[in-house]
């Protein structure tokens, strides 16, 4: 008895019915990959410039010590430009941690609650994440008029004649990476209302 290959059906395109995906849906899925690696890659350069701002605060720190000891004065603008370095590598570095989920909190407490109440703990991370936009969101509104102020007074740190610096560029910095924070708290909060809406287990 001979085989007779039966062909399987095809839509009225041509195309096989398994094959066929809507064009939508998949320009919807590039869209969403691109955009969530642009996301990726501003929060993890925003840290990474944070890194090379501790680099260069721990050389300012070590040519200050030498200079003391060497020719018994400080470097000017040392204290000052320390205090700016701090602040701001604080703020570069806010959204990577709160993308990587290492900001203090009371892991005895979440880590059995999301083992056994997996919604309710989801419900708690969310409350948190919102306070955490909330309280970031304010800083950064916060800091806009403070980097206003700086332009337009044309606040400096050091002394004239010995070394000054403008001190716009710091700030607005900090704007940066306080409002990159605040948007991360947020989209993390959305991950957490997702999980929330899926049907439990």
């Amino acid at each position: 008895m001979g085989f007779v290959p039966v062909a399987k059906p095809r839509s009225a395109t041509g195309t096989k019915n398994s094959d066929v995906t809507p064009r939508s849906d998949k320009d919807s899925v590039s869209s969403g990959g691109r955009l969530f690696r642009g996301w990726t890659f501003i929060v993890e350069g925003s840290a990474a410039l944070g890194t090379m701002m501790i680099v260069g605060l721990m050389l300012i720190i070590c040519a200050d010590i030498v200079a003391r000891n060497v020719f018994g004065a400080s470097l000017p603008l040392v204290s000052e430009l320390g205090g700016l370095l701090v602040v701001l590598i604080v703020a570069l570095q806010l959204a990577a941690t709160v993308r990587a989920d290492r900001l203090a909190h009371t892991s005895v407490f979440i880590g059995p609650l999301s083992a056994r109440r997996p919604r309710m703990a989801a419900a708690l991370k969310t409350a948190f994440h919102l306070i955490g936009a909330a309280v970031t969101g304010g800083m950064a509104w916060a800091s806009v008029r403070v980097l206003t102020k700086d332009i337009v007074s044309g606040e400096f740190i050091g002394t004239p004649g010995l070394g000054t610096l403008p001190t716009w560029p710091f700030r607005a910095l900090i704007l940066a990476g306080l409002t990159i924070a605040a948007l991360e708290f947020l989209r993390r909060a959305g991950t957490q209302l997702a999980s929330l809406r899926k049907p439990a287990p």
